[in-house]
């Protein structure tokens, strides 16, 4: 990692996190003299032998992978993909320790948990080993695939043999006669991976039967004759695999307007290739990724709609993105985005993140707590809540700023508030000016009873984002007024 100042906030560990993230998970250690991560990346170039076999690929079984678990002698798996990292040990920032808890073992969980945004394909490159022997192919019992045709079109089906959400399962890449189609189903993500046998126009539709689990992909040919099939299959076609497996796949969008929101904040508006059919969920994040001094620099970034005043539902049939990013004085990749012009590329990931909607079903109370731009994945939670979930009778947002110049759409939530009698904002200051008359100080048990009401036959739930000092101490404050897990959330990343 590049050796950036620390910020207070976004917390390093939050999905909010813009700056460079030196404190994710677990403790950095003294690396020698000449062991920096530009030293790594030019080790690792220098044409020397680091896996130990001259070069060769091999598929790797789970029992030879066992056998390599020592400081001289260390393979992990990330992904289905096995590196030799012994020769990484004295270059890694979290120290040898960290790096031998996924010795000869599967280590995407221990990975996922610290580094899930880094890079590893292209830091590791010269040490990859090999593939698993034990990928999970896609089969009958999980999800299948068919596809028929008629003169102008070609149509992909996929049955999940679930149900499924109505958006934002499917996400669609038709790239120079590439098909690539991921469906998530629940924690497990199902694939398509073709090169289609002929040409075809670069628009694709995607229609989603949600209560028969049956999704379909149409494209227009472009010639009107027969396919005898319907492409070659490529790498990963027809798996099924759990999500976290799955490496990140990145788009190329283009920048199409920034529009300020404060004295250090915009809303990014991207927009995504032409073959690109894909929305995120609400409480989903997304990464941006960009070469920085010939580093790939990655950081997640939550989604938020146009405007406060932008429907959710609007949202799913806007094919753009759009992320509330503050740019900081010392931050790597949010320095790197404000430089950017109107038709410059940003490549971006898919959905990421584990928030889910069921356990708002039937809700009746809902409490937003958040902290700076800890707001985004709250804003569009806030207008799911007013606008598609009847049972919620009360939506209630706490928003921690320093000055009354850092809250975000303030003139919009105030707006919102003053329209609808079921939402409601409360703004926090540490610092504010002579003239504020609103809530002062940081969280505490105090400003947490004032806050929250706990009717009677009532069905409460709370979702937290901030710092992680922030996100930890206000778990614990709900957790003391009542609060069960299953009754909270805490975004991070």
């Amino acid at each position: 990692m590049l050796n950036i100042p620390t910020q207070a906030f976004p917390a390093p560990n939050s999905q909010q996190r813009i700056g460079p993230s030196s404190q994710s998970g677990r403790n950095k250690v003294a690396l020698k003299p000449g062991h920096s991560l530009m030293d790594w990346i030019r080790f690792s170039k220098s044409g020397k032998d680091l896996t130990g076999l001259r070069g060769r690929l091999i598929e790797v079984t789970q029992e030879e992978l066992q056998k390599h678990n020592t400081r001289d002698d260390c393979w992990t798996c990330i992904r289905g993909m096995v590196y030799n990292v012994t020769p990484y040990m004295d270059y890694h920032p979290g120290g040898e320790e960290e790096l031998m808890k996924a010795a000869g073992i599967d280590g995407t969980e221990l990975f996922d948990q610290v580094h899930r945004w880094v890079n590893y394909e292209s830091m590791l490159k010269e040490c990859l080993v090999g593939r698993m022997a034990t990928a999970i192919k896609g089969t009958h019992t999980f999800a299948l695939y068919d596809w028929f045709q008629t003169d102008v079109s070609v149509h992909l089906v996929i049955y999940a043999k679930r149900k499924i959400p109505s958006t934002g399962c499917t996400s669609v890449d038709l790239q120079a006669g590439v098909l690539r189609l991921e469906v998530l189903l629940g924690k497990m993500s199902y694939m398509i991976h073709l090169r289609l046998a002929e040409e075809v126009e670069e628009n694709v539709a995607v229609h989603t039967a949600a209560s028969v689990g049956k999704i379909q992909v149409s494209v227009r040919k472009q010639a009107k004759r027969k396919w005898t099939s319907l492409g070659q299959p490529l790498e990963f076609h027809n798996t099924f695999l759990r999500k976290k497996d799955r490496a990140l796949f990145y788009r190329n969008c283009v920048l199409v307007s920034k529009t300020e929101v404060n004295h250090n904040t915009h809303v990014f508006r991207l927009q995504l290739p032409r073959g690109t059919v894909r929305h995120v969920p609400v409480g989903k994040h997304v990464y941006l990724k960009a070469l920085i001094k010939d580093t790939e620099v990655v950081r997640p970034y939550t989604p938020v709609d146009q405007t406060m005043a932008a429907a959710s539902h609007h949202s799913s049939q806007d094919s753009d993105l759009y992320l509330m990013i503050k740019v900081y004085p010392d931050g790597v990749l949010t320095q790197h985005l404000n430089s950017l012009q109107i038709g410059d590329l940003i490549s971006v990931s898919g959905p990421e993140g584990t928030f889910s909607l069921r356990p708002l079903r039937d809700v009746t109370h809902l409490y937003l707590l958040a902290a700076g731009t800890g707001f985004t994945p709250m804003a569009r939670l806030i207008r799911l809540a007013l606008q598609d979930i009847d049972t919620i009778r009360k939506t209630k947002l706490l928003f921690f700023n320093r000055q009354e110049e850092d809250v975000l759409w303030h003139r919009e939530l105030d707006e919102l508030a003053a329209n609808d009698e079921r939402f409601q904002v409360e703004y926090v200051l540490s610092v504010p000016s002579d003239g504020w008359t609103g809530r002062k100080g940081r969280v505490d048990e105090c400003i947490l009873k004032d806050f929250l009401s706990r009717p009677d036959v009532s069905k409460c739930y709370a979702c937290v984002c901030g710092p992680t000092a922030f996100t930890e101490l206000t778990i614990g404050l709900l957790k003391q007024q009542g609060f069960s897990e299953e009754e909270l959330h805490a975004f991070q990343g």
